[in-house]
């Protein structure tokens, strides 16, 4: 008979402080430790898992140096995605943030600049010396007096343009959002937020390790605080994280490999290459986004794909009977399976086998945006005052233009200044419009879901204009398969006209 249980789930720390000071059944170990050592031991013993986590919790210390085995001494490392933590992160700038989000299998809840208005808090990076700091510090003041300069302008400008939002309290909120975006163009990435954090251990103990060699003091400091947080509750899952305990433990050094080294050695190699080979170099175009390479005759494959799902033919020959449809059969072929679909539903699974490589430039506020889509691959560069900024166009409107204009240029004076001491750390003054370049690599499941929620009428227009630029390209490369990626307002419009021809 199916049975399900709850084992376990988060807790607000000052609960479980309060249970442990209350003496509670004389038991203060209370750790989700316990959960990983019980679900390592399943497929071993015998017992039911009831009775695995209850003898996990009546010794907690043991517990431990059983996850210490199982998962640094056998390697299955993955008992320690059963620990989940949760964390209250602070003050901590939107340049470092980029850093902890690049991890992907997290959660993140963060303060919103639309929402939320801006009072001048922001981070003075450790790295600058004190003229440096000095210099900093004036222009993040010069970014933040224009800051308030534009969001009253803003802000009277949009309800003067939307005055049926503003019946209902909802609605002024939304008018007083779009404002505030806008007016957030003109600040650093220095600006303080904050954020929810949710990790389960193995990814913990893999994000520390990497915090703890960036260029940028401020984020190997959020290292050495995720880690001191994460020490009193789940020791046993992170010790890779701490070197001297890993030694003491299990008698040998961790090695760090390429979280350490492999940033200088790849500069390095780089630096060789290209000294030997020159090239002329071409005027930089800025495309919003680019097709560099892509899964060719992807309509014919996600079609293969459905027939070596539904039936028991090797790929090779559902890939043949997709060829021989023909334009007419294919097109037929995913009129019908799309005819169900909602703007709510998952893609088929088969969307997956396709991917779709693109170079996109964007700004630092869509790629805050687009960075959330975590189930694709990102690499990117560096912010760079060469690559421009991007202008809200409601400053236009305003005719604040130069006004903007004039805070961006002495910022990328700055920027310039600064970058001959501390080039990492110089990134810090530049705003939310400037701009940097990524390569996306995303297969047409995940293309689906950012336009939905990227082209939604709700989305911040910048990263609509991103999103809708990637999605344009890729619809050049699947024409049928693609047709219904779009944001969810348009979804059942899209879908009749593309049903109906």
């Amino acid at each position: 008979m199916l049975d399900v249980k709850l084992a376990g789930y988060n807790v607000d720390t000052e609960v479980l402080n309060k249970l442990k000071s209350s003496g509670w059944d004389g038991k203060n170990n209370v750790s989700p430790e316990t959960i990983s050592a019980a679900y390592a031991r399943i497929s071993r013993d015998p017992r039911p898992v009831g009775e695995l986590r209850a003898d996990s919790r009546e010794e907690v210390d043991r517990a431990r140096k059983s996850n210490e085995a199982i998962v640094f001494k056998m390697g299955h490392h993955s008992v320690a995605e059963h620990a989940v933590l949760n964390f209250d992160i602070l003050g901590l700038s939107r340049l470092a943030v980029e850093t902890l989000q690049e991890a992907r299998l997290c959660s993140y809840t963060e303060k919103s600049q639309r929402y939320i208005t801006l009072n001048g808090d922001y981070v003075v990076p450790e790295d600058f010396t004190f003229e440096d700091q000095t210099l900093f510090k004036g222009m993040i003041d010069k970014q933040v007096a224009v800051y308030k300069k534009l969001f009253p302008v803003l802000h009277a400008y949009q309800k003067k343009k939307n005055p049926d939002m503003l019946t209902s309290k909802s609605g002024e909120n939304v008018v007083e959002g779009w404002a505030k975006e806008d007016a957030r163009y003109a600040l650093g990435m220095a600006t303080e937020c904050q954020l929810g954090f949710t990790s389960n251990s193995r990814n913990l103990e893999h994000i520390i390790r990497k915090l703890k060699y960036s260029p940028l003091a401020e984020v190997r400091v959020l290292g050495q605080k995720l880690y001191d947080c994460a020490k009193e509750i789940v020791p046993s899952l992170i010790i890779l994280s701490d070197p001297e305990a890993f030694k003491k433990q299990f008698g040998k050094e961790v090695s760090d490999g390429i979280l350490m080294t492999g940033k200088k050695i790849v500069d390095g190699e780089v630096k060789k290459v290209l000294a030997q080979i020159k090239i002329k170099e071409a005027k930089a175009k800025l495309d919003t986004a680019k097709m560099l390479y892509f899964t060719e005759e992807a309509d014919i494959k996600i079609i293969a794909g459905m027939l070596h799902t539904a039936t028991l033919k090797p790929f090779a020959e559902s890939l043949a009977i997709a060829k021989k449809l023909g334009k007419t059969g294919r097109e037929k072929f995913i009129k019908s399976v799309l005819a169900g679909l909602t703007e709510h539903d998952a893609l088929y699974r088969e969307f997956e086998n396709v991917n779709f490589v693109m170079e996109v430039v964007l700004s630092s506020s869509a790629f805050a945006q687009l960075k959330r889509h975590r189930m694709m691959s990102m690499t990117k560069q560096v912010y760079v005052p060469a690559l421009g900024y991007t202008i809200p166009p409601a400053i236009k409107e305003i005719k604040q233009t130069a006004v903007f204009e004039k805070i961006m240029d002495e910022t990328n004076k700055v920027f310039g200044k600064l970058k001959k001491n501390s080039p990492a750390a110089a990134e810090y003054i530049l705003t939310n419009a400037h701009r940097r370049r990524v390569i996306v690599n995303a297969n047409l499941r995940e293309v689906y879901h950012i336009a939905r929620l990227r082209m939604d009428t709700h989305a911040q227009w910048d990263i609509q204009n991103v999103s809708a630029a990637m999605v344009e390209i890729v619809k050049k490369e699947a024409p049928l398969c693609a047709a219904l990626a779009c944001g969810k307002d348009t979804f059942y419009g899209v879908k009749k006209t593309f049903l109906e021809k």
